[in-house]
């Protein structure tokens, strides 16, 4: 049964596409057909994963098989870091919660990845597979086949490791799948951050890790969906194509292509870690002039806060109660400037007088993914290793992408809000 809370949830829809026209390179080229696509992609998986018993445990064997990724790097990180990178700890933990540290947690995965992926294209696996992904996403999308592929990897990998799949082709991709590759890794996180978020979530959001694989998984359609209305795609894609059977990264063995590939991912993570380090800290100063500031309100100015201001009517327009949207604002203005951890720790603070329980879904949703200003900096760093002859490119656009990922899982959001509570249990 639909209430007049699910019909609100239209507003986000209609908000956030009219936000990306709003900044299109080309407002005449409309993705109309994409946009219907899309969007009914997004709910028939939504409908399927939880509206099937069979689909549900299909999820939690995903599920499963990304979390084995992620513990099988974390059994290396903890040989070489110890107690450091999650393993026993040698003294009591009130708050296991702030045992995740980054450096040890999520930048390894980059390695394993970077390893995993040079020896899948020595096989040759990862050239037929990116065939298949080609002829997929080429009927449902009207995506080309290496994109296709970096889109699917970064559901579960992430924004840098999802393209690290396709390297080989990233100087050949158009300028509007470039951005698009950037967008989606803005709107989805990657598998070794969802073992994280459950864990944040577990207590106060029931089949929390259902809600975060999913959200990642939705949100690319969305991201493809949103970065195609802001720079449209470039007709050339429809009649051109990238030939699959160019192999012109080559390993002399398998061991060769394991080293190669490691190394390639230390200097990928190195500038990944630099550069985050500066883009807090560069937030951090901003917050504490701000804090010198006469308080308004009896607390004291920050980014986050004026941000939670301005994104109080977005939040409502996810489908979420007046009187809820100012908290929940303020956690989207969290997730922008200080990542989607803090913001995802904070809710999981917050009392249920603050949010309810439909609210704190909707929420886990548009939270879900790495549009934020350190991402910024990270595929910065990232894409100028991956491909440095793009490097001013990307800095044109990443910009614009943060904001296209950012409002994609808005758009998801909305859609979970657009639902009926009885789909979810509630």
């Amino acid at each position: 049964m639909f209430l007049p809370e699910n019909v609100q949830a239209l507003a986000g829809l209609a908000l956030t596409l009219g936000l990306c026209w709003l900044v299109s390179e080309n407002r005449k080229r409309f993705p109309w057909v994409l946009a219907i696509g899309a969007i009914v992609v997004q709910v028939g998986l939504v409908l399927l994963l939880f509206g099937l018993p069979q689909a549900q445990a299909l999820l939690r064997g995903v599920n499963g098989a990304v979390e084995g990724l992620s513990a099988s790097t974390q059994a290396g990180t903890m040989f070489i870091f110890g107690f450091l990178a999650g393993g026993d700890q040698p003294y009591p933990v009130s708050n296991p919660g702030l045992g995740f540290i980054f450096a040890f947690r999520v930048l390894p995965v980059i390695l394993v990845v970077c390893a995993l992926s040079a020896l899948l294209w020595h096989w040759k696996i990862l050239k037929w597979a990116a065939q298949g992904f080609g002829f997929v996403f080429q009927k449902t999308l009207g995506l080309r086949g290496p994109p296709a592929l970096a889109t699917a990897a970064t559901i579960f990998m992430g924004q840098i490791e999802g393209p690290i799949f396709i390297r080989a082709y990233l100087d050949k991709l158009s300028r509007s799948e470039l951005f698009m590759l950037i967008a989606v890794g803005m709107a989805c996180v990657s598998g070794s951050t969802m073992v994280a978020y459950v864990t944040i979530l577990a207590d106060i959001l029931p089949n929390a890790a259902a809600h975060v694989l999913t959200a990642s998984i939705i949100s690319a359609p969305a991201g493809v969906l949103l970065a195609r209305i802001i720079v449209p795609a470039d007709p050339l894609e429809k009649v051109s194509s990238l030939d699959l059977n160019i192999d012109d990264k080559t390993y002399g063995s398998s061991i060769d292509a394991v080293m190669k590939g490691t190394t390639d991912g230390l200097q990928i993570a190195l500038n990944i870690g630099a550069t985050l380090i500066v883009f807090v800290a560069l937030a951090t100063m901003v917050d504490k002039g701000l804090a010198a500031l006469p308080d308004v309100g009896g607390q004291p100015l920050s980014i986050a806060r004026g941000l939670g201001v301005v994104f109080a009517p977005l939040a409502w327009s996810m489908g979420i109660p007046w009187e809820e949207s100012g908290t929940a604002g303020g956690l989207l203005g969290v997730k922008l400037i200080l990542t989607e951890f803090t913001a995802f720790i904070q809710m999981s603070q917050t009392g249920e007088a603050l949010l309810d329980e439909r609210t704190r879904m909707i929420m886990t949703y548009a939270l879900c993914g790495f549009a934020n200003i350190g991402s910024v900096g990270m595929n910065v760093a990232g894409f100028s290793v991956l491909v440095p002859e793009r490097r001013q490119e990307v800095l044109g656009l990443v910009w614009k992408a943060m904001m296209a990922g950012f409002l994609a899982t808005c758009l998801t959001g909305s859609l979970i809000g657009l639902m009926p509570r009885a789909l979810f249990g509630l």
